[in-house]
């Protein structure tokens, strides 16, 4: 193992341990990590060596091979991130990555789904046991905003059905308590207590929503089953599992929710962030008037 494949391991284990992201942010700048290193052999560079022309090479590389421009932003900030980190720990003298110029992203909003499309999608599921399950999975999704990482996470008890809130771990291993409806409570009720003992295989587990394995899902296996159900509800609009959560915010700003427990709810550190979520309520408010206004 060389020297690069060992820092690069030491600051996995310092965003594990000290800054406590979740697995799959680990994952993603772990793999942003592994393709410089692999750069970085190829021209026979140095990590201690590493100067900012380097650095530059690296990302129009990267452009030129087709990543998007959300991908280099995301490559830029690991490079920074993982110079600072080599410096702070005196592994190098300073950190070539400080003065990168940051690149401007494009935001693209979500597609999200009104009210309507959203019952028909919740609803979808048939009476099985596993269709059960899938309705109580969407219900929540709505009902709450969670993310997925977040939601094949929860466990049973995370959920107080008679206070009516679900207990949350999300980024930073930040917890919070985010309540959910009496319709949503009684869905979950009725799962936990008729639906989840048919897929539990071990005692030991403790997955709110179990696969027919008896073990917790994984994001992968959540997204097959959104887009099972977009193909079921015959739904037009890309739906992912992050779809449930723009179309919570969207319809809580919508009818009039205070920005600030909106971002409380999300989990969002920069308000900036949920801000995009008024800027979708006006493009839906927007594509209302021109449907429906008589003077098109």
């Amino acid at each position: 193992m060389d020297q690069t494949e060992i820092k690069i391991l030491e600051y996995k284990s310092y965003l594990q341990i000290e800054k406590g992201l979740s697995r799959s942010s680990i994952d993603a700048y772990t793999q942003d990590l592994k393709r410089y290193r692999d750069y970085l052999e190829s021209k026979k560079l140095n990590l201690v060596d590493v100067k900012p022309q380097d650095l530059t090479a690296f990302l129009k590389e990267e452009s030129l091979d087709g990543k998007q421009t959300k991908t280099i932003a995301r490559l830029q900030s690991t490079l920074r991130n993982f110079h600072q980190f080599l410096q702070n720990n005196q592994h190098t003298s300073n950190n070539p990555a400080q003065l990168l110029s940051r690149v401007k992203i494009e935001q693209s909003l979500p597609d999200v789904l009104t009210v309507e499309e959203m019952e028909t999608l919740i609803t979808s599921p048939d009476n099985t046991m596993a269709g059960q399950r899938d309705h109580a999975i969407m219900e929540l999704l709505y009902a709450s905003g969670v993310r997925v990482s977040e939601l094949i996470d929860i466990k049973v008890d995370d959920v107080n059905i008679d206070m009516g809130f679900i207990n949350v771990i999300g980024k930073g291993n930040k917890q919070r308590i985010i309540p959910i409806t009496d319709r949503s409570a009684a869905i979950l009720d009725h799962y936990i207590k008729n639906v989840r003992l048919n897929f539990l295989k071990t005692e030991n587990v403790f997955h709110l929503f179990l696969t027919q394995r008896g073990k917790g899902f994984t994001r992968q296996g959540l997204w097959k089953m959104i887009k099972k159900y977009q193909l079921v509800s015959n739904t037009k609009k890309n739906i992912t599992p992050h779809t449930f959560r723009h179309s919570f915010a969207t319809h809580l700003i919508e009818n009039g929710a205070d920005l600030r427990a909106v971002q409380e709810l999300l989990g969002h550190s920069d308000i900036s962030t949920t801000q995009m979520y008024t800027h979708l309520s006006a493009k839906t408010i927007r594509e209302m008037y021109k449907k429906f206004h008589p003077r098109k």
